[in-house]
């Protein structure tokens, strides 16, 4: 089966066949290169790629999409060398420029060839370069005046800052694979820091920021050997300027240790309290997006930590814009086809066609029919078909599994029991899992080695399924525990048992139990599933001996469950592979509760067909 959409009853006008009507009719030609000064005199430096053709008329204008990278708008290809230049953004440059869109890609200040040192990740000051960015843009001779922006992860969330400056010309933003919350979304899911992320990433930025060719080696994305570093601007064909900025580079900031002052969320930095959490999240300055910008929020199943979870919140929060969500059977960035019963590995589904569509409608103006599909449309893995859905969740329906003695989830509550799970600080989910790509790791399987993974957990395991189910939206477990400890980390895993014994990752969630204490989401953070603040003030730890009833999301996900399989619950207390010890040097002791007054649940969005 395939994610293609064409034929497909989830859209009027399926993708592909938009996408075909839709032939490019200009050429992309090599870009202009400048550098742009910004308001403390850092200069930044762009790429401009202009439609042309034979027939385009002196003066004509284009609306623009704008890129703003910190992974380079393009690298200097070594005199005879082959390879794209820009393996960032030029997938978009080569699908947009051909049908009548401007592009422009910033190197974001203190990379690539820009000026400047970054004080963090996805630091205010881009947010307030991308508006001056906005202000040379339009005044352009082929800026028509209107501005859009996209891009995957770090570019996706400087759409979203983009569209939070407020500027008058930006009508429409396609965030994909973006975060709407760095903390929970990207770093600290559940309050649980991701370490292998943290130390992977920094070395991807110490390669790119500082020119380290030798470590740039490790990342599939930019291992050319005929790279030479970033691409200088047209007004240094000696390359002495783009010296002197990585030079300015050397004193950017290290990820490892920035991203361990965020402890708790909106905690300010112990040097400037005003500088936390929500000040590199768009969340935090959504309410400055105007009513009239155009909103496409795209994710997969597989994409990170929460990356989905920031693409529905975005879309439950803007319910003034015009808005439309797509979650798809894909990892980070879309690049891979997650199901296991996909045709091939790479999508066939035509997200940029999609994304053409979007900014066709609300930049170009066109007759796309857009308006007239359903705001929401999610893949259904195993169904192996694509949804549509007039809201989130699409299923409100739960369906409840008690755990019950001897590994059982039961559909009745039982007697009252417990069962006991020490922890091991050893357990891990391995190297196919849903958090290496966000590290710069170029994946191609995703839990493949699932099988025997949950026997060292504590398991629960239902009867088989008399008819198929399908699952869609976010799914929880209710625990009732105690611990040896005062903290823990706890980590959720779905599983489908095929009849033939096969055992399917569907998904996970995780929680640190200091961060147990449930809130009402805010007007400004929407969500369907337990929120938590995160912050110090709601920290507790945990009281040795003591019940307390904790709720764990999972990541949200469509799955068809198959006739005759069987769900399995499994819990754990660590990932070695991807996260920190919780507590450091003292696995805890868990006791699950079952039955009576403390009847731990695992609740499904699920709908029997």
């Amino acid at each position: 089966m395939n994610d293609d959409a064409n034929p497909n009853r989830a859209w009027h006008v399926p993708p592909a066949a938009y996408l075909a009507r839709r032939s490019p009719s200009f050429r992309c030609a090599a870009p202009r290169s400048q550098y742009v000064a910004m308001r403390d005199g850092c200069r930044l430096a762009v790429d401009v790629y202009v439609p042309q053709s034979p027939t385009t008329a002196e003066g004509e204008t284009f609306p623009t999409l704008a890129f703003f990278t910190p992974y380079y708008r393009r690298f200097k290809l070594r005199p005879g060398g082959a390879g794209e230049a820009n393996p960032n953004t030029g997938k978009f440059r080569d699908f947009f420029v051909p049908r009548g869109y401007a592009v422009v890609v910033v190197d974001v200040r203190g990379t690539g060839a820009s000026f400047g040192t970054r004080d963090g990740f996805r630091s205010p000051r881009e947010r307030d370069d991308s508006r001056e960015i906005a202000d040379w843009i339009v005044a352009q001779p082929w800026s028509n005046g209107l501005i859009g922006a996209t891009g995957i992860s770090y570019l996706g969330a400087a759409a979203d800052f983009l569209a939070s400056t407020g500027h008058t010309a930006v009508k429409a933003i396609a965030p994909i694979s973006s975060v709407w919350d760095t903390y929970a979304d990207n770093y600290f899911p559940g309050g649980v820091q991701l370490k292998s992320l943290t130390k992977v990433y920094d070395e991807l930025m110490i390669g790119l920021d500082h020119d380290r060719r030798d470590i740039l080696k490790q990342f599939s994305y930019f291992n050319n050997p005929d790279f030479e570093g970033p691409q200088p601007v047209d007004e240094d064909p000696d390359g002495v300027l783009v010296r002197d900025a990585i030079r300015q580079h050397l004193n950017n900031f290290r990820q490892t240790d920035f991203m361990a002052e965020f402890r708790f969320r909106e905690e300010g930095l112990p040097y400037d309290s005003e500088y936390t959490s929500a000040s590199i999240s768009p969340y935090s300055v959504a309410h400055n997006i105007r009513p009239d910008v155009a909103i496409l929020s795209v994710s997969g199943w597989f994409d990170g930590a929460g990356y989905m979870n920031g693409a529905i919140s975005r879309y439950l929060t803007k319910t003034d814009n015009p808005r439309h969500l797509l979650l798809g059977p894909w990892d980070h960035g879309a690049r891979i086809d997650v199901s296991p019963w996909r045709r091939v590995v790479e999508p066939e589904f035509p997200l940029l066609g999609e994304v053409l569509r979007f900014f066709d409608t609300y930049l170009m103006g066109l007759d796309t029919r857009l308006r007239d599909e359903a705001p929401v449309h999610y893949f259904s893995v195993h169904a192996e078909e694509w949804r549509a859905a007039k809201s989130w969740p699409p299923i409100e329906a739960q369906q409840s599994f008690f755990l019950a003695p001897d590994g059982q989830l039961a559909k009745a509550a039982p007697s009252a029991g417990e069962d006991h799970q020490q922890v091991d600080f050893t357990l891990g989910t391995g190297t196919q899992t849903r958090y290496e790509r966000i590290a710069g790791i170029d994946s191609r399987e995703y839990y493949a080695d699932w099988q025997g993974r949950t026997a060292r957990m504590l398991s629960y395991t239902s009867e088989p399924l008399e008819t198929a189910a399908e699952l869609a939206g976010h799914g929880l477990v209710e625990l009732w525990l105690s611990a040896s400890e005062r903290d823990a980390a706890l980590f959720i895993y779905l599983t489908e048992v095929e009849a033939d014994g096969s055992e399917r990752y569907v998904t996970e969630g995780l929680l640190r139990a200091l961060h147990r204490k449930e809130q009402t989401a805010p007007d400004a953070y929407r969500t369907t599933w337990p929120f938590r603040s995160f912050t110090r003030a709601d920290a507790a730890p945990l009281h040795s001996g003591v019940v307390e009833r904790i709720r764990i999301p999972f990541l949200p996900v469509a799955w068809r469950f198959s006739t005759g399989s069987r769900i399995r619950l499994s819990i754990a207390g660590a990932d070695d592979d991807h996260c920190g010890q919780v507590p450091h040097g003292r696995p805890p002791l868990l006791t699950i509760f079952r039955g009576g007054a403390s009847a731990s649940r695992l609740e499904l969005p699920l709908a029997y067909v």
